[in-house]
């Protein structure tokens, strides 16, 4: 996305949004992550009468308006330094964004990743797009650290669509891995949050070989898996045994819900991203379906509510649009 800068600045309105996701797939921590159809995060960016970023409304009355704490502002914010590095002409002081919270709060599913994303994104449509991918992905990074630390398990995917391997971060090289026919997402989200700091406090400082050993197999089975179009080895590697042991204490309910799901018929499951949110994959609508049921019980008789959804990768990412 070239050409003369200083002319593709449209006097408008633009909107993104973006996709929640799963991240670590299993045992893919930081390197694995997909998007959902579902919910999304949407923020429109508008030229305004005061420097910087404002946040005119943050999406929800426990996420912050002040722009410096919020992942779309902060994710704008960098959109703008780097167009004023190229060269790019504002036809404002600055710009104010209006956020749509369509994803939980600390529930597990790329939460502030999406909006990451969506600011940045709604940012770059608004200057005329003077930066390209590497760029936006870089600027939503920058937020995410901030909030949750330095990871694009969540942001490549909620940026790309479909299902991402992150072989590093600097630099930069993400690869898109195909997404097997038929692969069915069963999400169970229970009453609870979790923050991503708290449930990455709970990760060890130190872990065995034999369990490095098995890590690595379970993600390579994975990337094999959806090269080979295979769901049963896709289910087979969902085996984490770093994050998920150290995080399941924090997610009552999960253990209980994890089994039920096998039980139901499930190919594997796990905890999405940092949790509480359980994912579950299937082969067949009619199967996810009952599984989504069994993960819902096995939470009621804990006595802990419990929403599901039955869904599938979002393989478009970000959207933007100019209103």
């Amino acid at each position: 996305m070239t050409g003369n800068l200083s002319e593709q600045v449209p006097a408008v309105r633009y909107r993104a949004t973006t996709p929640g996701g799963i991240g670590n797939v299993g045992p893919g921590l930081d390197v694995l992550g997909c998007a959902i159809l579902g919910p999304r995060d949407e923020v429109t960016a508008e030229w305004f009468d005061a420097e910087g970023v404002t946040v005119l409304e943050s999406g929800h009355p426990d996420l912050p308006a002040d722009p410096a704490r919020h992942t779309s502002a902060i994710a704008a914010a960098a959109v703008l330094e780097e167009a004023r590095k190229l060269g790019v002409h504002f036809a404002g002081k600055g710009i104010a964004l209006t956020v749509r919270k369509g994803l939980p709060l600390a529930g597990g599913q790329g939460g502030s990743a999406a909006s990451a994303v969506a600011g940045a994104a709604a940012a770059n449509g608004l200057l005329g797009s003077p930066l390209d991918t590497e760029a936006l992905i870089r600027c939503s990074l920058a937020a995410e650290t901030r909030v949750a630390g330095r990871h694009l398990d969540n942001i490549a995917p909620a940026l790309l669509g479909g299902m991402v391997l992150v072989r590093s971060i600097d630099p930069l090289d993400i690869i898109r891995l195909p997404v097997p026919a038929g692969l069915r997402l069963v999400l169970a989200h229970p009453a609870q949050r979790l923050s991503t700091a708290a449930a990455r406090r709970a990760l060890p400082r130190t872990v065995e070989l034999r369990v490095v050993t098995h890590q690595l197999a379970q993600v390579a089975a994975i990337v094999a898996a959806c090269f080979s179009n295979d769901l049963a080895l896709f289910g087979r590697a969902l085996d984490d045994r770093i994050a998920e042991p150290a995080r399941a204490s924090l997610i009552p309910g999960f253990a209980d819900a994890k089994r039920a799901a096998l039980d139901a018929g499930a190919l594997g499951a796990s905890i999405s991203g940092a949790g509480p949110t359980a994912f579950a994959i299937a082969d067949d609508l009619h199967r996810a379906q009952s599984i989504a049921a069994a993960m819902h019980r096995a939470y009621a008789a804990r006595g802990i509510a419990c929403t599901t959804a039955v869904t599938e990768i979002d393989v478009n990412g970000t959207i933007v649009r100019a209103l």
